[in-house]
């Protein structure tokens, strides 16, 4: 029974999180319209990859929530759907793993794997399919530096004031108690 129980937390604690990433996106635009996009994009629901640093349910949460936004943006192309989602899997799979490795008491490393991802991942996707013309390495480098400028607006700039307040007020063991 108890482990049912905590399946039961995970699978909500990891639907509040997806359902947070997707409100966040959407209030966002309807806030500050194309803030999103353009040549540096700031999706402010990225600063929720610092939960990973809280609870492994942010794995499934940010990567549900990153593919519903994506799917439900007019405009989005079909491979944005996989690349986003694969970038924000990684890094929360990679962040969550890094979670307690920290510089002066805060998770740098997992804050900077979606600026690292996410500015491979889709600095090439946006040199790939979104740029005319060939392919250049010079291209993706400036794509990437873009890409991952908004990811470290989002990440660490927001991230790191979002852990400090969740880590002060310990929410989540809270919750976990």
């Amino acid at each position: 029974m108890q482990n049912r129980k905590k399946r039961t937390f995970f699978l909500v604690e990891a639907a509040v999180i997806a359902a947070l990433y997707i409100v966040l996106c959407f209030a966002q635009e309807l806030i500050l319209p194309s803030s999103a996009t353009g040549a540096i994009q700031v999706r402010i629901a990225e600063v929720l990859s610092v939960l990973v640093c809280f609870t492994p349910a942010a794995i499934p949460g940010l990567a549900v929530g990153c593919f519903v936004t994506n799917l439900l943006t007019v405009g989005v192309i079909p491979t944005d759907l996989i690349l986003g989602t694969l970038a924000t899997l990684l890094a929360s799979l990679t962040g969550y793993c890094l979670r307690n490795v920290k510089l002066f008491k805060i998770p740098v490393p997992t804050l900077l794997m979606p600026v690292i991802f996410n500015a491979v991942i889709i600095g090439l996707e946006i040199e790939i399919f979104f740029i005319e013309g060939v392919f250049t390495f010079t291209g993706f480098l400036v794509q990437a530096a873009l890409v991952g400028l908004g990811e470290l607006i989002a990440c660490v700039g927001l991230g790191i004031p979002l852990y400090l307040v969740l880590n002060k007020l310990n929410v989540f063991n809270k919750f976990n108690t």
